[in-house]
């Protein structure tokens, strides 16, 4: 029996690396086709270009359309007069070709033209750029008067979202007859293939010889300069565009890459072998890895292949043939990663002490999920293993098992940590009675080497229900440590407290229905403005009043949804709800400002703005009855990015508020820097205002801080009218608490504004 177990396994663990290579491979050729893994092969070819490095040759020099040249001619663009001086220079230098990467398609001033084409035939080498879609539909040309006197070279470059050309085409068809690009013009190809070739970027662009246009207009330009070599026109600053990515040195302009396209063809016609290579290496490599028995063997074999695939290709790189290694790659690794996964999972099962399976084992296991899960917790399982002789712990717990054996033949023991045994219970055993008698055969010691150990166990259960054994290890653990602390011998789970869970673990998906339910409502809390005794604005604060639970206290359910990135739906409903209340009321004459608290994390949304700009369009409410509350830690400790955030927002004309000030590490530094108008101190320094000196000190030093940078004052907490008139005689311009008022609706602070539109605080 045991054979036939081993071989069926052995069949299995050769079948399954079959699979994975078979797999991988299907894998490595969508990859291949859709050019999905594109980005690593582009940055592998570039490492390798970074080792096969070299200089360019000396018959490029780069004329550079560069900042100094913008200063000595003048701003872009120039007057084709100033081109017409830069040929007549260049050939007076003894250029052999001038090309541009300029274009020239459009009419300028006549005389302008007219200078710049008298140039081109007085020249009689100048090049001048086309681009072409496919097939030179929508071709970009110059004009006929300046064509005439010139050859043409098409400068299309195909480039991804990353500003990165891999490869450059031999020329463009159209109209019966192939116009050579660039690169192969350099190159001085007359035969020109179809297709595209990759970019040779180990020239190092660094040593191309390069002058200013500008230079060049105004003739300080040495004579031997450009004596025989092709000059090569084209802009290289940002100001004017035309940048690309060159792997190894950044953003350069897009000359560089017609130059280095040239080098490389004056070396050859490269060679490009795609993928498909790669990927029958790696499927030879993976066939011969998993056809050997011995692991080690299996590893060294995938990781030679890897080798081969990554070092390989640079030496024939440096000969102009090409070789994509990703899809190979990816098959090697995937493969070289199942078959030690599958080890050490298989590894993982076994406790290393008992030789037991143990609960990873158990959460595997399907197989018994209607019958009661029982757990046996030795409590001072540590103690006794720290106290045992050298080598004996394993002594010690086949001891313990074969006691919780007793009156179950072939019960099988599934062994945890930390003194950890579990089971399913057998059929048709009282499970209570069964347990008692346990227990009860640890009330004596177990001896190891003429020493007794006491051992403090309880048991939990799980009865069969038809949840994952994962979720009822925990429950039947839960329920032995209460039994523990209850001094009881076991314990059933308490479905009580899974009901609890169950509610904690799916609060956000309330929440969200919650708002559509109109659960979630507005409550608003009065500001005071204590120059004048009037209420001037409210606070927006979310309350939720779920059916069955009642009133959610707005800690835990906020803080569930800032920590799980759901806070802006509720912050958008909130908003919502509270600007179109407050415009209603001042459609009526009820103005009053309104607060609302931001969370740190809708600092990152670049959306933000214009949300918050269309609800307050939608309700008619003007942006500078809106205030933005964030607390100090978030507005004084985020970003640059969170600091534009802030200015975007308060361009809309919206204020900023920093709530909870104090609790931060806020410097005056910082507190310059965020446009705030106004701050709210925090509450612990209010309420214990007229018992502490020092939060006296603070709250004064504030007050004259926040209005020397020209910001309001407001503190919240006021609970008392002897704190009432502290603050007043300190100065603080706007007070709220429960002294001003309770949060309630919007209605009831309205009502009361109207019975006495001076309101004081009695």
């Amino acid at each position: 029996m045991r054979q036939l177990i081993a071989t069926a396994t052995s069949k299995k663990e050769r079948t399954s690396p079959r699979r994975v290579l078979l797999s991988t491979l299907l894998a490595g050729i969508i990859c291949g086709v859709l050019g999905l893994l594109t980005p690593l092969d582009f940055s592998l070819h570039a490492l390798r270009a970074a080792i096969n490095i070299h200089p360019a040759s000396n018959n490029i020099v780069i004329v550079k359309i560069d900042d100094e040249s913008l200063k000595k001619v003048g701003n872009w663009p120039w007057s084709r007069t100033e081109h017409a001086k830069l040929v007549d220079n260049l050939s007076r230098l003894g250029a052999r070709q001038i090309m541009f990467d300029l274009f020239f398609a459009y009419r300028a001033d006549p005389a302008g033209d007219a200078a710049f084409a008298e140039g081109l035939r007085r020249s009689g080498r100048v090049i001048l750029p086309i681009t072409a879609g496919l097939e030179m539909r929508n071709k970009t040309s110059p004009l006929p008067q300046f064509s005439a006197s010139t050859g043409l070279a098409d400068v299309t470059l195909d480039y991804g979202f990353d500003m990165r050309v891999r490869q450059i085409g031999y020329a463009q068809t159209g109209g019966g007859q192939k116009t050579p690009s660039m690169a192969a013009k350099i190159a001085g190809w007359k035969i020109l293939p179809d297709g595209s070739f990759p970019i040779d970027y180990s020239v190092d662009p660094r040593t191309f010889a390069t002058v200013s246009a500008g230079d060049v207009i105004a003739g300080h330009v040495p004579a031997n300069l450009l004596a025989g070599k092709i000059a090569l026109i084209g802009t290289t600053t940002d100001t004017l565009g035309d940048q690309f990515f060159l792997p190894g040195y950044g953003r350069m302009g897009g000359v560089y890459i017609h130059a280095i396209g040239g080098e490389t063809l004056m070396h050859g016609k490269p060679i490009d072998f795609g993928w498909i290579p790669s990927l029958l290496i790696a499927a030879a490599v993976g066939a011969l890895a998993i056809g050997r028995r011995r692991p080690v063997v299996q590893n060294l074999i995938l990781l030679g292949g890897a080798f081969i695939l990554l070092v390989g290709p640079t030496p024939i790189e440096a000969n102009l043939i090409f070789l994509d290694v990703s899809p190979g790659l990816l098959v090697m690794s995937v493969l070289l990663a199942n078959l030690n996964w599958s080890r050490l999972r298989n590894r993982s099962t076994i406790n290393e002490v008992s030789g037991l399976p143990n609960l990873i084992a158990l959460r595997a296991d399907p197989s018994a999920r209607e019958r009661p899960l029982v757990v046996a917790r030795l409590h001072n399982y540590s103690e006794i293993v720290s106290a045992l002789p050298t080598d004996s712990e394993r002594q010690f717990v086949e001891q313990v098992t074969s006691r919780l054996c007793v009156g179950a033949t072939g019960r099988k023991l599934y062994h945890g940590d930390e003194g950890l045994f579990a089971w399913f219970a057998e059929p048709n055993i009282p499970l209570g009675h069964h347990l008692e008698a346990l227990h009860a055969l640890f009330r004596s010691p177990i001896k190891i080497r003429s020493e007794q150990y006491d051992v403090m166990i309880s048991f939990g259960v799980d009865i069969g229900s038809g949840r994952a054994p994962a979720n009822r290890l925990g429950s039947a653990l839960v329920a032995a440590d209460e039994a523990e602390g209850e001094s009881l011998k076991w314990k059933y789970h308490d479905p009580a407290r899974l009901a609890d869970a169950s509610w904690k673990l799916s609060l956000l998906s309330q929440l969200e229905d919650a708002i559509e339910l109109g659960q979630v409502w507005v409550a608003y809390q009065p500001k005071l403005e204590l120059a004048t005794g009037r209420i001037i604005g409210v606070e927006a604060l979310a309350r939720w009043t779920h059916p069955e639970k009642g009133p959610i206290s707005p800690t835990e359910f906020i803080g569930a949804a800032e920590q799980h990135d759901r806070i802006e739906k509720l912050t958008d409903f909130i908003l919502d709800e509270a600007v179109s209340a407050i415009a209603a009321a001042s459609r009526e004459g009820r103005t009053l400002g309104l607060a609302v608290n931001l969370s740190a994390r809708l600092l990152t949304d670049a959306l933000l703005p214009g949300r918050i700009a269309a609800c307050l369009a939608r309700h008619g409410l003007p942006p500078e009855q809106l205030t933005l509350e964030l607390t100090e830690t978030a507005a004084l400790t985020g970003s640059g990015q969170d600091i534009e955030m802030l200015s975007r927002l308060q361009q809309t004309g919206v204020k900023i508020s920093i709530d909870d000030y104090g609790t931060g590490l806020s410097t005056l530094d910082y507190l310059k820097k965020v446009p705030a108008a106004e701050i709210k101190i925090d509450q612990s320094f209010i309420r214990s205002l007229r018992d502490h000196r020092s939060d006296r000190v603070m709250v004064q030093s504030t007050i004259g801080l926040a209005h020397s940078l020209g910001r309001l004052v407001v503190a919240e907490g006021v609970e008392d009218r002897e704190t009432l008139e502290l603050l007043t005689a300190m100065g603080c311009d706007i007070a709220q608490g429960f002294l001003i008022g309770r949060p309630a609706s919007l209605r009831s602070i309205m009502k009361r504004m109207k019975v006495d539109r001076g309101l004081r605080v009695a």
